[in-house]
C-alpha cells in the first residue's frame, strides 16, 4: 500500500508528491533512457524520449509484478533543463496517458550528458508492491 503525503505547509505539489509512505516489496528500477530494443536511442525531442524512457521503466515495473500506481519515487535526469521546462505540458500529457494521476515523490536533476550522447533524458525509480 502506498500513501502520498502532501503537508499543507509545503504548498500544493504539481506533478509530484512531497512524500510517499508504503509497505510491501521494494522494487528498484534501473535508469532508462530512450533506448529501443535494438539498443538505439529513439525520439527526436525530449517529449518523445521521455515517453520511450518512461515506457521502458513501466515495462520493467510490470515485469517485476507492479503497476504504475506502485511507483513511490522517480528521479528524472535532464540534459537540457530549459527545454524540459518549456515542454513540461507535453511531458505531463505523456505522464497522464501512461500513468494517470498517480504522482510519486520526484526529483528533476540537470546533468551535462548521459551514457548515450544522444539521450536527452533518463528516468530511474523505486516502487513498493503491495504485500
Amino acid at each position: 500500500m502506498i500513501e502520498r503525503v502532501n503537508p499543507p505547509e509545503l504548498g500544493t505539489p504539481r506533478g509530484f508528491s512531497h512524500a510517499v509512505v508504503g509497505t510491501g516489496t521494494m522494487v528498484l528500477l534501473a535508469g532508462q533512457t530512450a533506448l529501443n530494443p535494438e539498443g538505439r536511442i529513439v525520439g527526436e525531442d525530449v517529449v518523445e524520449q521521455f515517453e520511450q524512457a518512461l515506457s521502458s521503466l513501466l515495462t520493467s515495473l510490470r515485469a517485476a509484478g507492479g503497476t504504475p500506481e506502485d511507483l513511490a519515487s522517480l528521479t528524472v535526469y535532464i540534459v537540457d533543463m530549459d527545454d524540459y521546462k518549456a515542454r513540461s505540458r507535453d511531458i505531463g500529457g505523456v505522464w497522464k496517458r501512461l500513468i494517470g494521476s498517480h504522482y510519486p515523490a520526484m526529483a528533476g536533476v540537470g546533468v551535462s550528458r548521459l551514457w548515450d550522447i544522444e539521450a536527452l533524458i533518463e528516468v530511474q525509480g523505486v516502487a513498493i508492491l503491495p504485500e
